[in-house]
């Protein structure tokens, strides 16, 4: 995919706070992630979006193709610790990381999301699921 331009796609939440993602132009308005959303809800690494040219900023519309990826976030009060990180990478995902206490976990179709979830709980730390949501896992607890 290298050979296709990058560009950044900008994604409004419900509070109007925005998060832009990097973006190949797959052409007629779609774009495939290039990289782990931090913020938003519902997207992952890979997926294939669309968007909508607002004066000269792509704006998300929606999703048309889910890549199989799930999202996973991870905030600690000091560097999330090599070691999980490290057993994640092993599992089989990837992830990247806003600031070294923030990190967004890429986890491929092929890895049970419980085997990323349980080392997620063993290390203590805050975490949550990005896409799909807890909600959309679990059901909405009242």
């Amino acid at each position: 995919m290298t050979d296709l331009p990058l560009t950044k796609i900008a994604f409004t939440d419900f509070d109007g706070d925005v998060e832009t993602l990097w973006a190949f132009d797959l052409g007629k308005g779609r774009y495939k992630l290039d990289n782990t959303p931090w913020h938003q809800y519902g997207v992952s690494y890979q997926d294939i979006v669309s968007a909508i040219d607002r004066d000269g900023e792509l704006h998300f519309d929606r999703v048309i193709i889910k890549s199989g990826y799930r999202t996973l976030r991870v905030r600690s009060d000091g560097p999330v610790p090599k070691t999980l990180l490290d057993a994640l990478v092993e599992l089989g995902c990837k992830y990247e990381g806003a600031v070294p206490s923030f990190i967004g976990i890429d986890v491929p179709a092929d890895v049970e999301l419980t085997s990323a979830t349980e080392l997620l709980i063993q290390s203590g730390l805050e975490w949550e699921h990005a896409d799909p949501t807890y909600e959309e896992i679990y059901g909405s607890q009242v």
